[in-house]
């Protein structure tokens, strides 16, 4: 079995960012792993596992200001800085593994920092993996709250605002993972204005990559009865790409984090089949 071990990897500009490793004695393949606005690599560790039983090398980093990064809580410089920091984990895995091409996996809103990844670096992704991406978000800030982070986004961009995803039901409905989304130290409740400033010009950055007609093997992994991302969209949005390979899935009856279903099977078998074939 491959154990995981626990890493700091040091960005250029000294931010030391935790994350996760996996290396099998012989490694098929690269995975970067990208979690959600909330949510933290410890949330993901059983595919993760899966995976790197399929013979894979996967990093699963806490990104800057969540999970076990301390320093500067819920914050992101801008959108330039998180693309620069993914880019810096592909460098990680490419010196640990000596691959110049890596699948990428990104839960909600990592899916949509995986799918900019794809406009940032497309020479070095392989496939591209979006499970519940966060493209198009049915829960969103209030109206006072926009007007806020207008106000502060030149004078304050540091100011905290508060995540509207804090119930863990909009997550799962397996009571002992809402538990644990519950007490979870790790989850982050709020991120900066300059945080939410970032993550909507993601999404105008990301229009680019309908005009992208070579694109990467893709396969999309929808919740069908999601509370937090508008699956109808996605699908819209999927469709629309001029990619030669990309596909669907959705589990009619599962929820937003698949992790966290009570037989989360059928998604990891798919998950890793996928991954292999790629």
């Amino acid at each position: 079995m491959t154990y995981s071990e626990s890493i700091v990897i040091r960005l250029p500009d000294n931010y030391e960012s935790y994350a996760r490793l996996w290396m099998p004695d012989s490694s098929r393949g690269a995975i970067l792993y990208l979690h959600g606005i909330q949510s933290h690599g410890g949330w993901f560790e059983m595919s993760a596992q899966r995976l790197a039983e399929a013979g894979f090398a996967v990093l699963l980093p806490d990104r800057r200001g969540s999970g076990r990064n301390d320093k500067q809580r819920g914050h992101i410089p801008s959108l330039r800085q998180i693309l620069r920091d993914t880019s810096e984990y592909l460098d990680e895995l490419h010196v640990r593994t000596g691959n110049n091409q890596f699948h990428v996996i990104g839960v909600s809103w990592g899916g949509k920092l995986a799918a900019a990844m794809m406009q940032y670096a497309p020479a070095r992704i392989k496939s591209l993996t979006l499970v519940g991406p966060g493209l198009f978000p049915k829960i969103d800030l209030k109206f006072t709250q926009k007007l806020r982070v207008g106000l502060t986004a030149l004078i304050a961009k540091k100011s905290l605002f508060d995540i509207p995803l804090n119930d863990p039901k909009l997550f799962t409905e397996n009571r002992l993972r809402q538990e644990f989304i519950a007490n979870d130290p790790l989850t982050l409740h709020q991120v900066t204005t300059s945080f939410l400033l970032a993550s909507r010009k993601m999404d105008r950055y990301l229009r680019g990559i309908l005009r992208n007609r070579q694109g990467c093997p893709l396969r999309v992994f929808l919740a069908g009865k999601d509370r937090i991302i508008d699956n109808n969209k996605t699908k819209d949005f999927i469709r629309r790409l001029s990619w030669p390979s990309r596909e669907i899935t959705e589990y009619d009856e599962a929820h937003h984090t698949l992790e966290f279903e009570p037989d989360p099977e059928p998604f990891f078998k798919d998950l890793v089949s996928w991954i292999k074939q790629c």
